[in-house]
């Protein structure tokens, strides 16, 4: 039986050190959080998955116990280097499951388009990339964002940046329909940041989408239904062992 032990490590991914965690044995599952997260936000699902799954939760480039070298990145800069920690891992050769929130999602739908051999499943929660940010979201990140300025405090969290030609949003609309993973969204039914209508109009162009809504206020609906996520989670992810 595998032990529900979660681990805190560290490797290097180039000259940077990764801080992740890593809990249970079985078929390997990348957990991604969000914008304004770290790794421990995936704590409790790694305990309820750690008998069936290997989960690996790394901090991204620039958060929690990961270097920061700069206060902004790319996309690009986010989906390298989660590549290269899937790689350090030894983790490359294999089809992975892939979960990822917001920001998290986002990276997740990049490596699943740009590389479908790799992804064995797909689960976007509240993503980013499918409908601009609302404005009432944009107000609190940066008001949030003003505050801790103007209490010199350290901002936790790098900026994004938007390279030539690339939308300010991040948004892949265009790309979706050639998604190959079997893919499954989860939505806040009140998200602020992203409406649900939008996520809606997404869940036309991704072929063969298995699409559920949480009820409810907030962007993070498997933290606020855990168990219910947990468990769509795990009866997801198995569907292809049995």
């Amino acid at each position: 039986m595998a032990s529900s032990v979660i681990e805190s490590l560290d490797l290097k991914i180039g000259e940077r050190k990764a801080h992740y965690l890593k809990a249970g044995s079985g078929p390997p599952v990348v957990l991604i959080h969000g914008g304004a997260d770290d790794s421990k936000t995936w704590a409790e699902t790694m305990t309820a998955l750690s008998q069936s799954y290997s989960l690996y939760a790394p901090d991204m480039l620039g958060y929690g116990l990961t270097d920061r070298d700069k206060t902004s990145y790319y996309l690009s800069e986010f989906v390298d280097f989660t590549l290269g920690f899937i790689q350090a891992l030894g983790l490359d050769s294999a089809a992975l499951a892939l979960v990822g929130h917001s920001l998290g999602g986002r990276i997740c739908l990049e490596i699943a388009l740009q590389h479908p051999e790799r992804v064995r499943r797909l689960v976007l929660i509240d993503t980013v990339g499918f409908a601009r940010l609302a404005r009432w979201g944009t107000f609190l990140g940066a008001a949030a964002w003003a505050i801790r300025e103007a209490r010199g405090r350290r901002q936790p969290y790098p900026r994004f940046l938007k390279e030539d030609g690339e939308d300010k949003d991040w948004r892949c609309l265009d790309k979706l329909t050639t998604l190959k993973a079997p893919t499954l969204v989860i939505w806040n039914s009140r998200d602020p940041y992203y409406p649900l209508g939008e996520a809606l109009k997404a869940k036309k162009l991704i072929p063969g989408v298995r699409f559920e809504i949480f009820p409810g206020y907030g962007h993070a609906p498997h933290v606020k239904n855990r168990d219910h996520f947990n468990n769509l989670l795990l009866s997801y992810l198995n569907h292809d062992q049995s």
